[in-house]
């Protein structure tokens, strides 16, 4: 049924656009046709499914060969590497296979008192995944506000220059007769200062008992199943932490306004008040 292509251009894109159709209609069917041409079927209709487009034997040669669709009789369904292909194919650039673990959004941050634009990776922090979760009802397990409050506390916490450095400093220090390196308060911006009170405001809302595992995950970068195993916490409990911590975290970053208004009762003109009415 293998048949020559003569331009490779043609049979990768006919490779795609079969494996695209099998992802996408999964399960169809084949059926065989004239010089070496398979029909395809999708779903049970009056002449037994609706055609799609026709395919080259060799397509699916090719696509049973990479292991990109099963063949069951004569029916057909995507493996799971069949997406990763379409989205490596699709995207069409030296980066499509960092692409397909990428979950890219675009999102406006603040930055020294300038909003601006950035691409944010949902996928590069361990607070990204926990944002993926679900609850069993389909809602996220973290409400949005707690997400963005565990982003501006790592904000805060790099602007502040706390991660701890890993390699050596090889400029020369400037003053000897003082102790420490890197990040001393004499060296610090005023920028930087205010972003470590911040900090330090932060982890007093939300209380020794919770504090560490904000750290842990949003500034330090640490998964979930590392901050069990090192605080020895039961399985799944840590994004129960987590969200506890953020929800305290996301209030103190925007406290919920208290009604302060004042009822007033305004008097004609010759109004006098009653004794009765001042509670006399």
């Amino acid at each position: 049924m293998r048949e020559a292509t003569t331009d490779p251009r043609s049979a990768q894109k006919d490779l795609v656009r079969f494996v695209r159709a099998v992802v996408t209609h999964a399960p169809v069917r084949l059926e065989p046709g004239e010089a070496g041409v398979m029909r395809v079927l999708h779903g049970n209709g009056p002449q037994g499914g609706k055609p799609l487009r026709p395919v080259a034997g060799a397509t699916v040669d090719e696509a049973r060969s990479l292991g990109l669709v099963s063949l069951e009789g004569d029916i057909i369904r995507p493996t799971a590497q069949a997406l990763p292909f379409l989205r490596r194919a699709l995207v069409g650039s030296p980066e499509a296979f960092q692409e397909q673990h990428r979950d890219i959004e675009t999102a406006t941050v603040t930055v020294e008192g300038v909003r601006q634009a950035v691409r944010v990776n949902h996928l590069e922090s361990p607070l990204g995944a926990a944002a993926r979760l679900k609850e069993k009802s389909g809602q996220p397990f973290l409400p949005p506000e707690a997400i963005t409050a565990g982003e501006r506390l790592h904000a805060d916490f790099n602007r502040g220059q706390l991660q701890p450095r890993l390699t050596m400093r090889y400029e020369p220090l400037l003053s000897s007769k003082t102790s420490g390196g890197a990040g001393r308060a004499a060296d610090l911006s005023d920028s930087a200062m205010s972003a470590r009170f911040r900090v330090g405001k932060a982890m007093e809302a939300i209380g020794p008992e919770l504090c560490g595992v904000a750290l842990d995950v949003c500034c330090f970068q640490k998964g979930l199943e590392i901050v069990e195993r090192e605080r020895q916490w039961p399985a799944r409990s840590a994004k129960l932490m987590l969200r506890t911590a953020l929800l305290a975290l996301a209030r103190h970053y925007a406290p919920p306004r208290t009604d302060t208004r004042r009822n007033h009762a305004w008097g004609a003109d010759g109004y006098r008040p009653e004794a009765g009415n001042l509670g006399i």
